[in-house]
């Protein structure tokens, strides 16, 4: 049976204390106990149903984390403050002094932060290559390397990662994958393709109004009791609480997120071969150009689409920081970082989201100051939308292809879902 990830998110039922269709909120920080050996046994270890400090688990924040590892076939998750939190709690749970990761060179500005500059602060040190190329990982890979990481889509360029055989390099050279997999919740599931280790910023597509910080792991449950553990668990000593009032928030949201990423890929779809059309440089996975638009259709989850972002390169800084502008004040949507939110959000990754990276490397990647970083929201009217994005173009005398408002496929543009 092909496994849903929506399916098993809406089969999961938690009811509140009273038989409310919504999990109570535990507002608490501390748990009672009847007994002092209960405590002394729940302090020695998790025992199912019993809560010690909010710090180690609380029950609202249990229940997410439920969903989550159901969403993404894993035994068991842990909910943390941030998307970083959840990525540096997992490095640090694999990784000691003089341990070595090798990582995708396209990631997250705040990941290559980490890995580059704080890591090797405690002895952690990472070497940074092309994942597609699979002779470039294996000659990579070394006796010290303990992780193997990746982006599921690279943040943002949208290369799509091998998972399947970054995970058999992985298990030859004794190193586990850790997977992001913050830009395509329900349409990739790592460990379903050999991942160890999932992680997300749950801030973006799986919240979706961009109204909270948060971030999660999925793994085994080896692997996330060693988060949690008392004695060295860095989830636990490092303390990345997720507050419950935003645990039980995201819960609700989670719902709908079959809905929110089927209208967001439709979306990014049509906008994506629009750009196209009009002779711009556009990376979508979705196209039939995109290097890995065939892997991405091995990979993928059906009926999800192929994502709610994509980015487009206008040719230089001067040209991109006007064009946002311009679709600013036509309400196209924000001038803003981040992702997944309902309106689109537009940026330029090299001067925001991945300005931690170094200008050379950016430049070996293919990052220039033209570029701009669609997340594109849930228009009704993918028309109109791009009829006023051309209008756009067109004043700053951008793109020298067709311009038309025509669209010829398969994808919603008004009021289908």
């Amino acid at each position: 049976m092909t496994f849903d990830p929506a399916t098993e998110i809406q089969n999961f039922l938690a009811f509140g204390e009273f038989g409310d269709v919504n999990p109570s909120i535990c507002d608490s920080s501390t748990y009672t106990f009847m007994s002092v050996a209960k405590m002394e046994e729940v302090f020695e270890h998790e025992i199912e149903g019993c809560f010690l400090y909010s710090r180690h688990w609380n029950p609202t924040n249990r229940a997410l984390a439920t969903v989550l590892a159901r969403m993404e076939a894993g035994e068991s998750a842990q909910v943390m403050a941030s998307g970083m939190a959840a990525i540096s709690s997992s490095l640090l749970q694999l990784c000691s002094s003089g341990d070595e990761i090798v990582s995708g060179r396209t990631v997250y500005g705040g990941t290559y932060a980490l890995l580059a500059n704080l890591l090797p602060r405690f002895g952690i040190t990472t070497r940074f290559v092309d994942l597609g190329d699979e002779q470039v990982v294996r000659a990579a890979m070394g006796p010290r390397t303990r992780v193997l990481y990746c982006e599921s889509m690279s943040n943002p360029l949208l290369e799509v990662a091998d998972i399947p055989m970054l995970s058999r390099v992985a298990l030859e050279h004794g190193a586990r994958l850790i997977v992001d997999n913050t830009f395509s919740p329900l349409l990739i599931s790592p460990l379903r393709l050999g991942a160890d280790v999932v992680v997300h910023s749950m801030t973006k597509f799986i919240n979706g109004t961009s109204d909270c910080v948060a971030g999660c792991v999925v793994s085994s449950n080896q692997f996330i009791a060693g988060l949690n553990d008392i004695n060295s668990g860095p989830s636990m000593l490092l303390g990345p609480v997720l507050d419950s009032i935003r645990a039980a928030g995201i819960l609700k949201n989670i719902h709908g997120l079959h809905v929110r990423m089927t209208r967001h890929s439709a979306n990014a779809d049509y906008l994506a071969r629009r750009f196209q059309e009009a002779g711009l440089t556009v990376h979508y996975p979705g196209v039939e150009s995109h290097p890995q638009h065939e892997l991405m259709s091995r990979l993928m989850n059906p009926g999800f689409g192929f994502g709610g972002i994509l980015a487009v390169d206008v040719g230089n800084k001067v040209t991109a920081d006007r064009l946002m502008l311009r679709m600013q004040e036509e309400k196209v949507g924000y001038l803003a970082v981040s992702l997944g939110y309902f309106k689109t959000l537009f940026s330029a990754p090299s001067r925001s989201t991945s300005s931690e990276i170094p200008p050379e490397e950016r430049q070996r990647m293919g990052m220039g100051d033209g570029l701009i970083r669609f997340s594109v929201g849930l228009d009704n009217d993918m028309e109109r939308t791009w009829s006023i994005v051309n209008g756009c173009l067109q004043e700053l005398g951008i793109g020298g292809g067709h311009l038309g408002h025509t669209h010829e496929g398969g994808s919603p543009v008004r009021g289908e879902l």
